[in-house]
């Protein structure tokens, strides 16, 4: 394999690890929902909700009213396709919301990948949310869920998100959205910014959400949510549209507290210029056009979705949001820093085995000489700690741990260690728990493992999904972190009847761990973050060396200590 550094020099880190990413995006998108019919042959009662936005059908089932497919702006479609989305016009009379809304125009899953989905109805019309409340709520917090799928796969009508359960035992008002994905999501491109009053493209994916989250605020009263006790949360590429949110000052004030499940706070590209070793994000985007053999936009708008997706896919376009100065205006880590972030209570975590069902983003695993010699030659001074806390008697361990650590449990940690400073309490978790199917495949604690224990969905994690055990113990754990969540959305404490308490992060790094049960583990993972905070402020410093995906063996020479890294 090609050094990083190489592919940098010749400007193609974001193709090619776009390409190996594509190739597996499905990794990060559980199970869809196969049908958008929502409500079946089951008895259940009609409910009316009188929105601001015009009244809507729902259906109560089992005591807990749920509102699906209803629109929060208009089909991006025609002109509309890569611009900023707008917002549904109020109706007259009753509009139906008892069927899921379409997915978002995505690739076809891959069978093999325990992600596999199988989608219903997908359109481009397809920016719609859905609500699942207590029929007497009042006042009630608010949880938005953002899906994950690398922002390129998923739905908020996947099973696993079914926020029937939240509702109905944790008195929660649930909300899960789509948004644009892929490259009718995210493309950023000369022709899209000439275009814009603002002189910006991309971030379309994002500003769907935020157009979301304003919906949420003036509409969730008239289901018994308090628009002032919004809590976003996601997990993976949801989980990054988390931090963005939280980044963007266009997000400011839309939401109270924050969840980031397995988040990673990347290096992204300027719209218009290199930065930190990537090329401008609309340098990107021509070079796609020139690949799909497309002349300009107006072409690329006459093409039908479907195979703008697919041209995309096989031109190995990788999709992620853009610095624009307008919904983001620098490196996420970089607005924590001066402190411009929302100012919001953040729950945060990431799986130990988060790379055991990403191995895509593994480099092969070399001979230990080699692995010794990579490492000392990518990290200088700091490898004897790095062969310390990765060693090379036990190479495949310290390459998952290693990937895992600098993408997701570095993210984790400094999201929490960011809102702690800023005075804000934050929470900080590890999930380890396993089963015997997952330990069968050597899955323990994988990548989005830890949804279906968030959602009491269980029962919807089913083949190819490794099958969880219907026993008290998994219930058990469910039923505690569903009670976690629940707290920290309510009042910014996680708190569980029964189970431990939660500490806050702190001066020692406090922790809970997710094994057989909650615990909490002062110090987790601290000699682990040091590390790679290190690594990244040195990168960020040199200002020409992206701080992800190049990790381990590929490490470029590490740049010098600097006074900012003290």
């Amino acid at each position: 394999m090609p050094r990083l550094d190489r592919l940098l020099a010749e400007g193609l880190q974001v193709r090619r690890v776009g390409a190996a990413l594509a190739l597996l995006v499905l990794s990060v998108s559980p199970l869809l929902v196969t049908s958008c019919a929502g409500v079946d042959a089951m008895s259940v009662d009609s409910v009316v909700a009188d929105t601001p936005a015009g009244s809507l059908l729902g259906a109560n089932e089992d005591g807990i009213d749920v509102y699906r497919g209803i629109p929060y702006a208009l089909a991006p479609t025609g002109e509309r396709r890569w611009a900023p989305p707008a917002a549904v016009p109020d109706w007259e009379g009753q509009r139906e919301a008892q069927a899921f809304g379409p997915a978002c125009p995505q690739p076809e899953s891959r069978a093999q990948s325990i992600y596999a989905t199988e989608l219903g109805a997908v359109s481009e019309d397809c920016l719609s949310l859905n609500v699942w409340t207590p029929e007497d709520a009042k006042d009630a917090p608010v949880f938005v869920w953002i899906h994950g799928g690398s922002l390129t796969t998923g739905a908020g009508s996947q099973a696993m998100y079914d926020g029937a359960r939240m509702a109905r035992e944790q008195g929660l008002v649930v909300v899960t959205i789509n948004y644009r994905l892929g490259v009718l999501g995210y493309l950023a491109h000369p022709g899209l910014s000439a275009e814009s009053e603002q002189g910006i493209s991309g971030n379309y994916g994002l500003m769907d959400q935020i157009l979301a989250l304003k919906w949420v605020e003036r509409n969730i009263a008239a289901f018994g949510g308090n628009p002032d006790n919004v809590t976003v949360a996601g997990e993976s590429a949801g989980a990054l549209s988390t931090v963005l949110l939280m980044t963007s000052p266009k997000a400011k004030g839309l939401f109270d507290k924050a969840i980031a499940q397995s988040a990673y706070m990347v290096t992204m590209s300027a719209l218009k210029e290199e930065t930190n070793g990537l090329p401008s994000a609309e340098s990107v985007g021509s070079d796609l056009l020139d690949r799909m053999g497309v002349e300009d936009i107006d072409a690329l708008r006459a093409m039908p979705a479907g195979k703008i997706v697919g041209l995309a896919g096989k031109a190995g376009y990788f999709p992620f949001a853009v610095i624009d100065d307008v919904y983001l205006t620098d490196q996420m880590v970089a607005t924590f820093d001066k402190g411009e972030q929302a100012p919001v209570p953040v729950l945060a975590g990431f799986n130990e085995g988060e790379i055991r069902s990403l191995r895509f983003l593994l480099p092969p695993i070399p001979k230990q000489d080699a692995y010794e010699t990579a490492i000392r030659t990518g990290y200088g001074e700091l490898a004897d700690e790095f062969l310390n806390i990765y060693p090379s008697d036990s190479l495949e361990s310290s390459m998952l741990a290693t990937t895992r650590d600098a993408m997701y449990g570095w993210t984790a940690e400094r999201l929490a260690a960011s809102q702690t400073s800023q005075g804000i309490p934050s929470f900080f978790y590890l999930f380890d728990h396993s089963y015997p199917a997952a330990d069968r495949w050597g899955l323990h604690a994988f990548h989005a493992a830890e949804i279906p224990y968030v959602f009491g969905t269980m029962s919807e994690a089913v083949a190819p999904w490794p099958e969880i055990p219907n026993t008290d113990e998994e219930r058990g754990l469910s039923q505690a972190m569903m009670a976690y969540w629940a707290s920290f959305a309510r009042d910014g404490y996680p708190a569980a009847v029964g189970a431990a308490e939660w500490p806050s992060y702190g001066d020692k790094a406090t922790g809970m761990v997710f094994a057989e049960h909650p615990q909490p583990w002062p110090m987790l993972a601290r000699e682990r973050y040091a590390l790679h905070e290190e690594v990244v402020c040195r990168r960020r410093a040199a200002a020409n060396i992206p701080w992800n995906w190049n990790v381990g063996v590929l490490s470029p020479p590490l740049p010098p200590k600097d006074p900012k890294c003290q």
